[in-house]
């Protein structure tokens, strides 16, 4: 984003929070951290089976990796992530929106289904030319804009023919829920939506936090109307002042039928404790609301 905290906004929220919850996941570390992460984000995935992947998907370069089992026709199960590492310190935006703990690629690891996909958002864990179109305003104001969108449909739609896959489940953490959400809206295959801390309507929630609005992105909220027959599960931290739940209530009152929309207060969570150590419990719940 282009705006920061005024003063009294900053007094009341905690600045590392802001770093670590607006903006996505946690700082990053000095030196290589870009290089390090890429390692990391590797090791992590190898280490439960996924392979890298590398989409060639629109006006971006899109990283991931993919656990394919060997039965079709099961749903294709697609984790996006969150805003990354955004911006570097309170008044300079980050070169690389690379996240040093991959939150989203954690809890996909986790998930037992048959074929599975992590997608990073653009620009994230890619290097030289594949970096094409990383402006900035990508992690910043147009983090949910209409190319965003487009680029990951693109590489889902890819291997979900791959895989020959039913249908598609998205999972998104903080704002890779905003982009499952509007992903969701442009698609009819999608069997399940599900997001962690996301942030749903951040026309609201730049009002509430005071700072710029994001003036290239599409809003979650202004499609809400679209999703309402998706059975979709939103886990929200009881004690989340990053994307409180006022913002994941006001994309659900969008709706004129909520019946098969579950809202999930998670006490004494915030925006990025504990998602991951839960998430097998959770992912249990939303799992549930997908077989009604």
């Amino acid at each position: 984003m282009t705006g920061h905290f005024t003063a009294k906004r900053a007094q009341r929220l905690r600045w590392a929070l802001f770093l670590v919850g607006v903006l996505g996941l946690s700082g990053c570390k000095s030196g290589g951290w870009i290089g390090d992460n890429r390692e990391l984000a590797r090791d992590i995935a190898g280490s439960n089976g996924f392979v890298e992947r590398r989409f060639d998907a629109g006006l971006f370069f899109l990283a991931g990796f993919e656990k394919r089992g060997t039965t079709p026709q099961k749903p294709l199960v697609v984790y996006i992530e969150g805003d990354g590492h955004a911006w570097s310190s309170r008044y300079h935006i980050s070169p690389d929106p690379t996240p040093w703990n991959p939150v989203s690629l954690r809890l996909a690891v986790q998930d037992s289904a048959p074929n599975v996909l992590y997608l990073a958002r653009p620009c994230q864990f890619t290097v030289g030319s594949e970096r094409r179109n990383c402006s900035p305003a990508y992690w910043t104001t147009h983090r949910f804009a209409p190319e965003v969108i487009e680029s990951a449909n693109k590489a889902i739609e890819r291997v979900k023919a791959e895989a020959r896959a039913s249908g598609v489940a998205l999972v998104g953490y903080s704002g890779g829920g905003s982009v499952a959400a509007l992903v969701a809206a442009e698609r009819s295959d999608v069997v399940r939506l599900t997001t962690l801390a996301a942030n749903l309507d951040h026309a609201l929630w730049t009002r509430q936090h005071e700072i710029t609005p994001l003036s290239g992105s599409l809003n979650a909220a202004d499609v809400a109307s679209r999703l309402q027959e998706v059975p979709q599960v939103h886990f929200i931290g009881g004690s989340d002042d990053v994307v409180p739940a006022s913002v994941i209530e006001s994309y659900v009152r969008r709706m004129t039928d909520t019946s098969h929309v579950r809202t999930v207060v998670v006490p004494g969570y915030d925006h990025d404790c504990c998602w991951i150590e839960a998430w097998p419990d959770l992912n249990r719940q939303s799992l549930l609301a997908e077989s009604r």
